[in-house]
């Protein structure tokens, strides 16, 4: 079977990460939104963290499918 449960995993966490990223970045300016958090941009941390790691998903499944094929 050719399913590797990276690939669903990166897409969907690079796909929130650049969300609550874009969202971070958007709502930076408003001390009101984090005031609760410390004043911390808590979307852009998150956002940045979540983005990695889907990157990291996505590109060690590509390695895995790679590595898997057979010779030509």
């Amino acid at each position: 079977m050719g399913l590797d449960i990276r690939w669903p995993i990166g897409l969907m966490f690079t796909l929130v990460g650049a969300i609550l990223t874009v969202f971070g970045v958007i709502s930076g300016h408003n001390a009101e939104l984090y005031h609760r958090s410390l004043d911390i941009n808590v979307n852009l941390c998150w956002g940045t963290f979540l983005l990695i790691f889907g990157g990291l998903m996505l590109f060690f499944a590509r390695a895995g499918m790679k590595k898997n094929q057979p010779p030509a």
